[in-house]
């Protein structure tokens, strides 16, 4: 079952913490990693993973990126170089600059999800040397690709909305996404907020949170494991080009004054963070999708694919619109799933992954883009006011 994520690899995964995706590294040491043992549920899972690999072996699909997928990056790439070009060497007035640094920031979002993310999930291409190539696009952009891999493809897509072992739910001071995170007074205040906080992350990511996680060596339930001498390296290297890319250069070329490039620097994570943030929050942190822990053993109520399935959520799944600009994360449940395939393939897949949910009755959480988001205000709005219960 090449390319996919089956119960008997999410297990071992999780005892041996060996990394399947394009990164090579040594195992990881964890703190005691919740295991999905749910036998009577491995029936969905066999099922699903045969219905899928007959789909690509029927219709004599590859499972990476077609030409569709190669055009559409084409585009991201493009309006990424584009509108940086236009920015440092159009000579525009302040006011297009502003509208260049808003266009870039939009861009570095939609390489980051349309080409940086397949690649390092190992999904864009069958060779690693195009995945590893085209992951370089992340650090361009100021997140280090290496932690991305720990953070995202270990912690969060291996501990989907579990506290503790998901790095993306990690504890945030002033928003409070879990039941076992303290409540504090502004939290009732955080479905008001949290938007303007959104903004930030990209900003936090590539000034602070790469370093933090690289030198406390600690991602979710991941610690103690030695980082690749190499990794030390191309930590500081690829963050040297971001900020000379994107601070030193627009200090010395753009002749507005220093305010006025500061200003479209922070423009331009605002926009890129906030468009990161809100396709994320959409699929997991909404009314509908489950927070979960281990029982006293330390076992999770469901095997790891049904988990997926109640953890994770689509948002405007038919809408091509929205597949173009997130990726195809606004089908997680099929990313989470089939992470090693092409984001390209989400909209066939879901059919199978619906039906096939139906038929063992397990959830198939979806909804269109409004929705998904009221959804999301009305879960902050909970969890800054009452102590939500968490699944056991």
């Amino acid at each position: 079952m090449e390319n996919l994520i089956t119960e008997k690899a999410i297990q071992k995964t999780a005892d041996n913490r060996q990394s399947k995706n394009t990164f090579k590294e040594k195992p990881l040491a964890t703190k005691k990693p919740p295991r999905f043992d749910n036998q009577e549920q491995r029936d969905f899972s066999k099922t699903l993973n045969m219905r899928v690999n007959s789909y690509f072996k029927d219709n004599n699909i590859s499972r990476n990126a077609n030409t569709k997928m190669v055009l559409k990056s084409l585009f991201h790439a493009t309006l990424w170089i584009g509108s940086y070009c236009m920015l440092i060497f159009g000579g525009f007035s302040v006011e297009i600059n502003y509208l260049l640094w808003a266009i870039l920031g939009f861009s570095i979002a939609m390489v980051s999800v349309n080409i940086a993310h397949d690649a390092i999930h190992g999904a864009y291409s069958k060779h690693k040397w195009v995945n590893d190539l085209l992951s370089h696009t992340f650090n361009f952009n100021g997140a280090s690709a290496y932690m991305w891999n720990r953070m995202h493809n270990q912690a969060h897509h291996t501990y989907t909305n579990i506290d503790g072992h998901d790095e993306d739910i990690a504890p945030v001071p002033i928003v409070r996404l879990s039941s076992e995170a303290p409540l504090w007074s502004i939290h009732r205040y955080q479905h008001i907020y949290s938007f303007a906080l959104y903004c930030l992350s990209t900003l936090s990511w590539v000034l602070m949170k790469d370093y933090k996680k690289f030198f406390a060596n600690e991602v979710g339930n991941y610690t103690g494991a030695k980082h690749p001498k190499k990794e030390y390296f191309l930590l500081f290297f690829y963050k040297f080009i971001n900020y000379t890319l994107f601070i030193i250069i627009p200090l010395i070329m753009l002749p507005h004054g220093w305010v006025n490039t500061v200003l479209g620097f922070l423009l331009m994570h605002a926009v890129s963070g906030f468009f990161l943030a809100v396709i994320f929050m959409l699929a997991h942190v909404v009314e509908e999708a489950h927070f979960f822990l281990p029982n006293e053993e330390g076992n999770m109520e469901n095997s790891w694919a049904v988990h997926q399935l109640y953890t994770t959520a689509n948002f405007s799944e038919k809408s091509e619109f929205m597949a173009f600009i997130t990726g195809g994360l606004n089908q997680q449940v099929e990313h989470h799933l089939f992470p090693n395939i092409c984001s390209i393939h989400y909209p066939a897949l879901s059919k199978i992954v619906k039906q096939t949910a139906a038929e063992y009755g397990h959830p198939y959480l979806t909804a269109d883009f409004p929705t998904a988001v009221a959804s999301h205000v009305r879960f902050l709005k909970k969890m800054g006011r009452e102590e939500r219960p968490v699944m056991h």
